[in-house]
């Protein structure tokens, strides 16, 4: 099983003009100690990913379908709190709800003394559920002491079907989400880190960096406050600054130092995955060689995983194992990198990597893709690229195309996939 599994992964934005679909059924997994890269135009999604595996997406976004999965524990599962609620199958205990309204004293003392047990099946359930229902219960009971016995009815009702506008259900989705929100906090920077795009809006402004980093080694490895200094000095070092800058404020580094010590930051914990957005962006290309070696060895010697999430195509091909690339929230072709790169099969993608220069092989004279990314609170009909790409079809402009595996963990959505793929069709 794969240490992190993002299954048809939908992310939506409620904004004025309405949906955002950010994310658009994206699926693939990354194993221990393996590199992927997340490639794609600004705007598809790529970011937005990243955040759904932390759980820092803003409050306008949320995980509408698909789930996240890391080391086998769910992270995001979209209406999770309203399938944990349908799992209490209250439903089924809607006739013996009625008893217990008719005669509210005399029913709870008897489920206090676990006397609705009919059957050994039922009084499992009923004893496995006990104590939250029984809390529910009073709660509904006490916060509407006159409630009619179909009043109340209705809104377990409401609970049972995993509507979540009832008293009893919002407060059940609450519950949960902070449950996941501890568990999440827990493994959060200990097991995944992430190395920002815009390290400036990722330090405090009115903290010294060095105690930033401090403050993660506190909390997940109760270092003492020499042990702490001693790792920062370590992870400066790591990145190419020099210790005396550990006492310095976000505004007194250059953007590129800033941008190393995030990256020191995400290595802080050794955790098994870094999820690094555009981490050399602000960086010099000695740097940034310099960076990606470093984090390769600590790869090797942690057998850690990363995403890389960039534009710069020849990063991915120096680092990654295999690729994903993402337009329009959609992930459009996903496999290994040796056989993307040679051997593409969709359209988006050769012409992402004919728009890149190469110091290898014939010269080629360079082609853009033509128009914008698309508008994905009114995304176009059928695939969302067709109207930029040069071998667009009646088909495409009607039909959304479907995810094809043109060889061994090579995927690739476009109708005509497999014709790219066999260099039947010239794009």
């Amino acid at each position: 099983m794969a240490m992190l599994e993002i299954k048809d992964l939908k992310v939506h934005f409620e904004i004025l003009k309405g949906k955002v679909k950010a994310v658009d059924g994206v699926s693939f997994n990354l194993d221990r100690g393996e590199t992927m890269g997340l490639v794609g135009e600004s705007g598809c999604g790529k970011t937005t990913t990243a955040f759904a595996i932390t759980r820092l997406l803003p409050y306008n976004g949320h995980v509408v379908g698909g789930e996240i999965l890391f080391d086998n524990m769910v992270l995001a599962r979209a209406d999770m709190a309203t399938e944990m609620i349908e799992l209490l199958e209250l439903s089924k205990w809607l006739p013996k709800i009625e008893t217990l309204v008719q005669n509210k004293e005399n029913a709870l003392k008897a489920f206090e003394a676990k006397g609705l047990d009919e059957s050994p099946g039922e009084s499992e359930i009923l004893l496995s559920q006990e104590a939250d229902f029984l809390k529910d219960i009073k709660e509904i009971l006490s916060y509407k002491e006159k409630m009619e016995p179909e009043e109340l009815k209705e809104v377990l009702q409401e609970s049972a079907k995993g509507e979540v506008t009832g008293f009893f259900a919002d407060r059940r989705k609450r519950k949960i989400e902070r449950e996941i929100e501890e568990k999440m906090a827990a493994i959060r920077w200990s097991q995944i880190s992430m190395i920002f795009q815009s390290a400036m809006n990722a330090f405090n402004p009115v903290y010294r960096v060095g105690d930033q980093i401090a403050e993660a080694l506190h909390t997940h490895q109760n270092l003492s406050k020499d042990e702490a200094k001693q790792r920062v000095a370590e992870l400066f070092d790591l990145v190419g600054l020099r210790a005396e800058r550990i006492k310095g404020y976000p505004h007194e580094f250059s953007g590129g130092m800033r941008q190393r010590a995030m990256i020191a930051m995400a290595l802080a914990l050794n955790p098994k995955l870094i999820i690094a957005d555009e981490p050399t962006t602000a960086l010099d290309v000695i740097m940034q060689d310099r960076i990606l070696a470093e984090i390769r060895d600590l790869q090797k010697e942690m057998h850690m995983a990363m995403m890389i999430i960039t534009h710069d195509i020849s990063v991915v091909a120096e680092v990654s194992e295999k690729i994903a690339i993402m337009y329009g929230g959609k992930l459009f072709e996903y496999g290994d990198i040796v056989s993307i790169f040679e051997n593409s099969a969709n359209p988006y993608t050769i012409g992402l990597t004919g728009a890149f220069p190469s110091i290898k092989g014939e010269r080629k004279t360079l082609r853009s893709i033509p128009g914008s990314p698309p508008d994905l609170s009114n995304p176009p009909s059928g695939c969302v690229f067709h109207p930029r790409c040069r071998f667009a079809q009646d088909i495409c402009k009607e039909k959304e195309p479907p995810t094809i595996e043109v060889t061994k963990d090579h995927h690739s959505y476009c109708h005509f996939a497999e014709e790219v793929f066999a260099g039947k069709l010239k794009v």
